[in-house]
């Protein structure tokens, strides 16, 4: 799919097209229709979400969860986008306002769009086994596997920003500056035309002599010890001389070479590999240090995990005991934690 075409499945460009997301997000281009689309996608998918949690109490408590469980996400997003956006304003990140905002729908509509997608395996274990202490457990997996995929979608949108230098611009212009300055270093200088470039020496390292036995005079003058014969240190019949080019290629001017065999390590007549001239060693690429703003939105996503569950633990029922009366909101005691490990152990 390419553009940002208007259309209700705002999902499926984000999971099509997700490079695109990330570039209008860059660009900021049109961020407000694509922000008000991912909004109202996530808030309908988490309506219908949370009326199948509420409807394993009562079709009220489906009502209250369809309408509780979107402003659960939206309240957490209210309180934790500032925070996002002061941090990357302290490290010197460009990021807008507009630009965390769209970032962190992106991440609640994955998040949204995929409980949704789960709702229908909720709904067939809440017919066909109406455990209150598996049901919850069931959907508390639901929700936290979703909202990790949609975190993921979250540092994959901050690194492609990363990338483009809006979270350590600094960097990023002395990484420019390098690269531009890498060429003009690395260009030969120009040779007039119709002047011939005169032949460097070559420096040659020219092997140590090889000795072979007095009696095989006719191969010793060819150079080469017949098979099965030992050499004889003592007897110089027979010397291999190093082989060195007449003439240097034009491409080669002014480049060293240097042919070398060990002495008593290889045998007459084996032609060592050697580097082409002009041919610099690759250099190892030095690690890139990760900027600060990525390290504390790794930080950032657990403080939103934090007040999520927290958020949630405040505005329950969400599932509704089926052996308490309907309540819109219980009172405050205990924590989230302490219920999941409870009912954990219940089970």
């Amino acid at each position: 799919m390419s553009g940002d075409r208007p259309s209700p499945l705002v999902i499926e460009r984000i999971l099509r097209d997700r490079q695109g997301i990330w570039q209008q997000i860059v660009a900021e281009r049109d961020l407000n229709a694509m922000t008000g689309r991912m909004l109202a996608s996530s808030a309908i998918a988490l309506a219908c979400y949370g009326a199948v949690l509420g409807a394993f109490h009562s079709p009220l408590m489906a009502l209250t969860s369809a309408l509780k469980l979107p402003l659960l996400f939206l309240v957490t997003l209210a309180i934790c986008l500032p925070t996002l956006y002061l941090f990357n304003l302290v490290f010197g990140a460009r990021l807008s306002v507009r630009q965390s905002l769209a970032l962190v729908m992106v991440a609640i509509t994955v998040t949204s769009m995929l409980a949704v997608a789960f709702a229908p395996i909720s709904l067939f274990f809440l017919i066909t086994a109406p455990d209150y202490g598996f049901f919850k457990l069931l959907n508390v997996a639901i929700l936290t596997l979703s909202a990790l995929v949609g975190l993921r979608f979250l540092t994959g949108g901050m690194q492609v920003l990363n990338d483009h230098g809006l979270l350590a611009p600094e960097a990023a212009q002395a990484q420019a500056q390098a690269q531009a300055q890498a060429p003009a270093q690395a260009a030969p200088a120009a040779v007039p035309a119709g002047t011939a470039p005169a032949a460097a020496p070559v420096a040659v390292q020219v092997a140590e002599p090889v000795a072979v036995p007095a009696g095989a005079a006719a191969a010793g003058s060819a150079g080469a010890v017949p098979n099965g014969a030992t050499p004889d240190v003592a007897s110089p019949a027979a010397q291999v001389p190093a082989q060195v080019p007449a003439q240097v290629p034009a491409q080669w001017a002014g480049q060293p070479a240097v042919a070398s065999f060990p002495p008593g390590m290889l045998p007459p007549g084996y032609a060592q590999p050697q580097r082409p001239w002009g041919n610099p060693p690759a250099r190892r690429a030095e690690p890139t240090q990760r900027p600060a703003s990525m390290t504390l939105l790794y930080i950032w996503i657990l403080l939103f995990g934090f007040v999520g569950t927290q958020l949630a633990w405040t505005l329950r029922p969400f599932f509704g005991d089926p052996g308490q009366d309907f309540a819109f909101f219980r009172s405050i005691d205990g924590n989230f934690y302490a219920e999941i490990l409870r009912t954990i152990g219940n089970l």
